[in-house]
């Protein structure tokens, strides 16, 4: 269950969440628990959570180890504040910063290379899936984005589908509509990298997941988790997903 906050809240309103969320969460031992904080808030969410079980993540990274890319964050550096996790190609990177399948792909190779845990995302625009192309679309996205991992590579990553047409939009992608979705996504993960892989791997949903819907969404077959926005600003709201 992992929460992303986008631009949202200060260093001083992350340590005053975690105040909060961390007790609600405390007997939540099934599951991995992520907050992807802004890139500020990190240190703050880091010393935080220590010595709980909730881990933190970023939202995006650049995939060169250093060099002259003024305002970039390498994956060297969210690991060496403890930063376990990062989020790559999310739809509004996708829309708003010119995120493509191929960086996509760089971005998941550097963050694995320097040990954290990507969470790659895949999903179509409102448009995409009026047309009946929901399924072209994230074969794309998978075919660029994520299949020039290699198998060892690719058990390392979760995949989040998010219709970009649900996202902050009070939409939610019916249970079923969600289901097809995912259950094609690992359909994919088969052809790729074998039926194995497909079982283990671990396909999050994300877009417009709320306390009320998030029971019904995770009660499908192939809905392993939730990567869940505006409901992870609020300790309670969240704390309700995660214990669903």
């Amino acid at each position: 269950m992992a929460g992303n906050w986008k631009m949202y809240k200060t260093a001083g309103d992350t340590t005053a969440f975690f105040e909060k969320f961390l007790p609600l969460v405390a007997s939540a031992t099934d599951r991995d628990i992520v907050i992807c904080a802004p890139y500020v808030n990190l240190p703050a969410a880091i010393a935080a959570v220590s010595g709980s079980r909730v881990e933190v993540g970023a939202q995006n990274l650049y995939w060169g180890k250093e060099g002259a890319f003024t305002g970039e964050i390498s994956g060297p550096m969210l690991t060496a504040i403890g930063c376990k996790w990062v989020i790559v190609g999310h739809s509004e990177r996708r829309q708003f910063f010119g995120e493509t399948d191929a960086t996509v792909l760089k971005r998941t190779q550097a963050a694995l290379e320097h040990g954290l845990l990507p969470i790659v995302c895949v999903g179509e625009r409102l448009e995409e899936r009026e047309s009946g192309s929901t399924e072209a679309v994230l074969k794309t996205q998978f075919d660029g984005g994520i299949a020039g991992l290699t198998p060892e590579q690719f058990s390392k990553i979760a995949i989040a589908y998010e219709p970009v047409w649900a996202i902050g939009t009070g939409k939610t992608a019916t249970p079923e509509i969600a289901q097809q979705a995912h259950a094609y996504i690992r359909g994919l993960i088969v052809e790729k990298f074998g039926e194995a892989a497909a079982a283990a791997s671990r396909i999050l949903y994300g877009g417009s997941v709320k306390p009320d819907n998030v029971k019904n969404l995770m009660g499908q077959t192939d809905i392993d988790g939730a990567l869940v926005g505006g409901a992870s600003l609020e300790p309670a709201s969240f704390g309700a997903i995660v214990n669903h």
